[in-house]
C-alpha cells in the first residue's frame, strides 16, 4: 500500500508538468495566429485557462526567450523560437535528402526544398537534373510566394489570417502570366488546399513550369518540395508530376514526425 501511494505522489508531479507543456503550447499556437500580439487578458480568453495560470506560463516562457512582452503589455513570441526554427530548418537538407534522391529518380527532374523566409520561399537544397535542358536556381536564393509553386503551396497550408499578411499590396507582374490580382489568387489557393499540390504555368520565369507540395511537421507546414521544369517537357507529362510529387511530400512529412 505504502508504494502505491508513494507512486501516485511521484506520478502528480509528472503530469502536472505534461499539463504544463501542453497550456504553454496551446498559448504558442494561439500567439502565433497574431503576430501583433495580445494582452494577457485576451490571451487568457483565447487559450481558456486562467489569468493567474497564464501570467505564471507567460512569467516561465519569457525567461527561455520564447515570449517576449512589449512596452505596451502585448505578449508575442520571442526571438528564442525564431533560433530554434532556424536550427531545425539547417537539419532538414540533411533528413529530407534520401526523399530528393528518390523523387529526382522517378522523374528526372530537378528537385528543390525550400523554407519559408519572411515574405519569399527560400531554397535551402536542390538536386539538379541531368538533362542539358533544365532549371536550376542556387541554393540560398529567394522566391515570391504569390507567383512560385512552392509559395502558392506554402500559402494554401497557413491559416488563411497568415497568410493573406504575407502577400504584398500589389501583386507586381514577374511574367505575362502571373497572377496579379488578389481575388484570382485566394481562389486558386482554395483549390490548392483540396488538391494538396500547387502549379506555377511560366507564372515566375518564361519558359518554365513547376508544380509544388507541402511538408509537414508535428507543428505544421514547415517546408515545400517543388519540381520546376522546362515547359515543353512539363507539358504532357503534368498528370505524372501530380501522382508522384504529394507521395513523396507525404513521406517528408513523415520523415518530420507528422501524422
Amino acid at each position: 500500500m505504502q508504494d502505491k501511494a508513494s507512486d501516485k505522489k511521484a506520478a502528480a508531479p509528472r503530469r502536472q508538468g505534461v499539463q504544463a507543456i501542453a497550456r504553454a503550447g496551446r498559448m504558442l499556437r494561439a500567439l502565433e495566429q497574431v503576430p501583433q500580439g495580445m494582452a494577457l487578458v485576451e490571451l487568457a480568453s483565447v487559450v481558456g485557462l486562467p489569468k493567474s495560470t497564464v501570467h505564471r506560463l507567460v512569467g516561465a516562457l519569457t525567461e527561455e526567450d520564447l515570449l517576449s512582452t512589449g512596452a505596451d503589455g502585448r505578449i508575442v513570441l520571442g526571438a528564442g523560437l525564431a533560433r530554434l526554427a532556424l536550427s531545425s530548418r539547417e537539419a532538414l537538407p540533411q533528413i529530407l535528402r534520401s526523399v530528393l534522391e528518390n523523387l529526382g529518380q522517378q522523374l528526372g527532374e530537378t528537385i528543390d526544398l525550400a523554407v519559408l523566409d519572411g515574405d519569399e520561399m527560400r531554397f535551402i537544397d536542390q538536386l539538379p537534373a541531368q538533362h542539358r535542358l533544365r532549371a536550376v536556381s542556387s541554393v540560398g536564393a529567394r522566391f515570391p510566394l504569390y507567383c512560385t509553386a512552392n509559395g502558392k503551396a506554402m500559402l494554401a497550408a497557413l491559416p488563411s489570417a497568415k497568410a493573406l499578411a504575407l502577400l504584398p499590396s500589389r501583386l507586381r507582374p514577374v511574367t505575362a502570366k502571373t497572377i496579379t490580382t488578389r481575388s484570382e489568387l485566394l481562389a486558386e489557393l482554395e483549390q490548392i488546399r483540396h488538391q494538396g499540390i500547387a502549379f506555377d504555368r511560366e507564372e515566375h520565369t518564361e519558359g518554365i513550369c513547376a508544380v509544388g507540395a507541402v511538408v509537414f511537421d508535428a507543428g505544421g507546414p514547415v517546408a515545400a518540395l517543388s519540381v520546376p521544369v522546362p515547359t515543353p517537357r512539363f507539358e504532357g507529362r503534368e498528370k505524372h508530376y501530380v501522382q508522384v510529387l504529394p507521395v513523396a511530400a507525404r513521406e517528408a512529412s513523415r520523415l518530420l514526425g507528422s501524422t
